[in-house]
């Protein structure tokens, strides 16, 4: 993060002094990943700050000053000598992350705080744009997600179960290079794939059944997430109804989409197009959701989101239909907003497949 991003938070917020305790923003300022302990920062210091576990990966991610906290120098008095050093009163700390326990700590151990600055979002809209080196890093984790599909189609039939699917999938991303995953794998097959989250479970797979499969995997800190849909099998009418109707709203959305558009107006883009097919009703969520660091960052293509899309943030388009007692579909790929249109980092068929 550079210099100059440091001195815009204190420009925004009015702050003198900063506590960052979420760990993916500990990251994107300091470059420090181990997600343990604070980084403090002011226009004078930059620290971090954490317990010997972390303090010799801490020295070799970041440029800031590191602290170790312990029983003979806890955190409080390291952000006592740093706060007098500044000569801070007014600080800013992330009130949607910070547990209560710890913000009631901290008060009554700092009274020379006077005033204490809920930062809300104001350190992740720094982080919604992203950087030439954070997209080779998505593009990279998406990479993989990818190359897991294309092995999974070789892995599901009749009689694996959700479960095994998803250990297949997590294995084969971790073969390719993975370093973690972006959240848990959902593989959802016949009715269960109706739940747009549904957890996998030892159910078979059996033949006719649509197969919903989610996921993602982390790449030096950044996520990657893809859905596909498929159907093991030979597809009915009403699947390949329902498949093709999901297929042509995210291409609606892909080909609409572009910089200078609401996340509402991108949303509707594919929303139409499944609400003049009458499942209106079957799509509950948002079209997608932006990824970075985390992954489900802001903005989003929401009914209710009024943000104006900017070129290279990076949003998953997800549209679906759910239809209880029968199965639902999704088809979701990660792209970056670009001025007149957008870039897919997803590069798996949409076609239906049949297994």
């Amino acid at each position: 993060m550079s210099r100059e991003m440091i001195q815009d938070i204190f420009k925004r917020t009015g702050a003198q002094a900063l506590f960052i305790t979420d760990p993916h923003n500990m990251m994107y300022i300091s470059g420090f990943r181990g997600g343990e302990g604070m980084v403090y920062i002011s226009p004078k210091q930059q620290v971090v700050i954490t317990d010997s576990r972390y303090t010799e990966a801490a020295g070799k991610e970041s440029s800031f000053t590191v602290i170790e906290e312990n029983h003979g120098h806890k955190r409080t008095q390291i952000l006592r000598e740093l706060l007098a050093v500044d000569g801070a009163e007014i600080v800013g700390y992330e009130d949607k992350f910070m547990r209560c326990y710890e913000f009631s700590r901290l008060t009554n151990s700092l009274p020379e705080i006077q005033q204490w600055l809920p930062l809300d979002e104001s350190i992740d809209a720094i982080r919604q744009v992203k950087t030439p080196e954070e997209l080779k890093l998505i593009a990279k984790a998406e990479s993989i997600g990818d190359a897991a599909f294309s092995e999974i189609l070789k892995f599901l039939k009749p009689g694996v179960t959700e479960l095994e699917t998803a250990a297949e999938l997590e294995y084969q991303m971790k073969l390719h290079g993975a370093q973690g995953f972006s959240f848990n794998t959902i593989a959802a097959s016949g009715i269960h794939s109706s739940m747009p989250h549904a957890v996998p479970t030892d159910k078979k797979i059996e033949n006719g059944d649509f197969v919903t499969m989610d996921f993602g995997c982390t790449y030096e800190g950044y996520c990657s997430d893809m859905t596909r849909t498929v159907v093991v099998g030979k597809a009915d009418a009403k699947q390949r109804e329902i498949y093709n109707i999901v297929l042509e709203a995210q291409m609606a959305a892909l080909g609409g989409i572009h910089a200078g558009l609401t996340g509402a107006q991108c949303d509707e883009l594919a929303r139409s197009v499944i609400r003049n097919a009458g499942y209106g009703d079957h799509f509950g969520h948002a079209l997608g959701h932006g990824v970075g660091l985390y992954i489900h960052e802001e903005p989003r293509f929401s009914p209710q989101d009024s943000t104006v899309m900017q070129e290279n943030m990076v949003i998953s388009v997800e549209p679906g239909i759910y239809v209880p007692g029968f199965g639902g579909v999704r088809i979701e790929d990660l792209i970056v907003i670009k001025k007149d249109g957008v870039e897919n980092l997803t590069h798996s068929p949409k076609n239906l497949i049949e297994l």
